[in-house]
């Protein structure tokens, strides 16, 4: 408690001091390309795309001329093609391939559009950069005034399991739980459920042992994927027969959240609390420490622009991506200085765990360019156009916001799939609740709401797009079914829009229930 009241102590100090002149973003990011380039110049990686030639244009009079010679010589990587021409290397254990020395572990992800299992390169450098922003984020609490006694209370991560998998050349398992294994020495006081129970690689065993061991705990942050911990609290609750997770943990304050929008679990989520908490947006992939929210009142998670990370930016629109989702050969990129504010991005990533020039997926759009504050607005491949209709997980996450707060029902989960229908289309949504509903008075109320916050849906609801169709489904389902798949776990979400090949699969699930 004395080392974290320090930390605070000192942060608060620090908040006081007149601020020094910081470089700008451009500059920033310069410096962070610099490094990472100089770093990995004599890998395999580096000497095949001739990283020294573009170190060279950093001598350059030209603002941009390092940044045009890095794109000519690199190009943008998918999973698939880093993996195959590189990753697959580091992964038998050979060392120097796309960073110094040999990989040590592999985070798995399977992020939520594809049902392969992908592995991602996780170096010391890396490990360090993010508990490095971990401690920025949580010196940021000072800033939301919280009482002095709350800074000795427990912080219950809830995440993948410390017992990582070992194979012959490497170990592999969650980014949560690969990190967790590394919680330095004065960090274990607060941290829960403690490392015996973060071992437990079972994931329904690991959330019983948790609901036994919550009374003897005084939890003042929680930290986790929204749904997942709405499980563990409704569990606590109905364990103990109480009313709120309050009358368990008194002091709950602070929830840290990522992975997901918070916005579709956010009244089904206060549902279980006796007084408001204080929430704060983090945006930590397994490729790297994003971004964070860093004080109360901001429009959205400050980028992290100067801590191994390089950041470009591809506009979304139909010149760079795919109608199914993907990149084309040489999209338009740009470099943090070049962004607008209201546009949607998909976000490449080059770091310092040997990620070049990588699409993660994610979609995102610049609220405060001044302060590169962002939110992120969904994924690639979790748009549905199927006729001009470009409806986005953010107008799918406010519809559904909207219509739980109008018909007072908790959402805690939905996805939907683009079908034909006729010799048109038609929108399938599966929608889980546990509250009794008319589906008819839902269906219409959410055609409504997304008419109202996408022009293109509206427009196309009076033409190509002729019906959308509602199946209310237990909420356990969405969870039972990502058990089945072998996706159950902290690290996991459900997906918001259902490619083909797992729409057939759910589809033929929920037959079976």
């Amino acid at each position: 408690m004395d080392l974290l009241g320090k930390l605070f102590t000192r942060a608060i100090k620090l908040s006081t001091l007149p601020n020094k002149k910081k470089r700008d973003p451009f500059n920033q990011q310069r410096k962070v390309l610099k490094k990472l380039l100089k770093t990995s110049v004599h890998t395999e990686l580096g000497l095949y795309h001739d990283f020294y030639e573009i170190l060279e244009q950093f001598k350059s009079t030209e603002k941009r001329n390092f940044y045009n010679f890095y794109k000519r010589r690199v190009p943008v990587y998918s999973y698939n093609k880093i993996y195959s021409e590189w990753w697959h290397r580091s992964k038998a254990g050979e060392p120097n391939v796309t960073w110094p020395g040999t990989i040590k572990y592999f985070a798995l992800s399977s992020g939520t559009s594809e049902a392969a299992t992908k592995y991602i390169p996780i170096t010391k450098e890396f490990l360090k950069a993010n508990k490095k922003i971990g401690i920025r984020q949580l010196l940021s609490l000072v800033q939301y005034k919280l009482p002095k006694e709350l800074l000795g209370k427990g912080i219950l991560m809830l995440g993948g399991s410390t017992h990582l998998h070992k194979t012959e050349t490497y170990y592999e398992g969650d980014l949560s739980g690969i990190q967790a294994s590394k919680i330095p020495f004065w960090f274990q006081y607060f941290y829960k459920p403690g490392s015996k129970i973060a071992r437990n690689r079972d994931w329904e065993s690991k959330l019983n042992e948790i609901v036994e061991s919550a009374p003897k705990w005084d939890i003042g942050f929680i930290v986790g994927v929204p749904a997942w911990l709405q499980i563990l609290i409704e569990r606590i609750i109905e364990k103990y027969q109480v009313e709120t997770i309050h009358d368990i943990w008194p002091n709950l304050s602070v929830f840290v959240h990522g992975g997901v929008s918070f916005q579709p679990y956010k009244k089904g989520f206060e549902r279980l609390l006796a007084k408001p908490i204080i929430y704060i947006e983090t945006y930590l992939a397994s490729e790297g420490f994003i971004a964070y929210q860093a004080g109360p009142g901001r429009k959205g998670m400050k980028l992290v622009l100067n801590n191994g990370i390089f950041f470009e930016f591809i506009p979304y629109n139909e010149q760079n991506i795919t109608a199914s989702g993907d990149i084309v050969i040489n999209p338009k990129t740009l470099m943090i200085d070049e962004v607008e504010e209201g546009i949607d991005y998909v976000i490449l990533l080059s770091t310092c765990a040997g990620t070049w020039r990588y699409v993660i997926g994610d979609v995102i759009r610049f609220v405060d360019k001044a302060n590169t504050e962002i939110i992120i607005t969904g994924r690639t491949k979790h748009y549905i156009s199927l006729c001009g209709e470009h409806l986005s997980v953010d107008n799918m996450n406010h519809a559904i916001q909207l219509v739980s707060e109008e018909l007072n029902i908790t959402i805690k989960e939905f996805t939907v799939a683009g079908i034909p229908h006729g010799t048109l289309f038609a929108h399938q949504w599966y929608i889980g609740t546990d509250n009794v509903v008319n589906t008819a008075l839902l269906t219409n109320l959410l055609d409504v709401k997304l008419k109202e916050l996408n022009d293109d849906y509206r427009v196309e609801r009076t033409s190509a797009l002729k019906e959308i169709f509602v199946k209310v489904l237990p909420s356990t389902v969405f969870y039972e079914w990502l058990k089945y798949r072998g996706k159950e776990g902290g690290q996991n979400k459900f997906p918001r829009v259902l490619n083909k090949k797992l729409y057939e699969d759910w589809c033929v699930y929920i037959e079976q229930k």
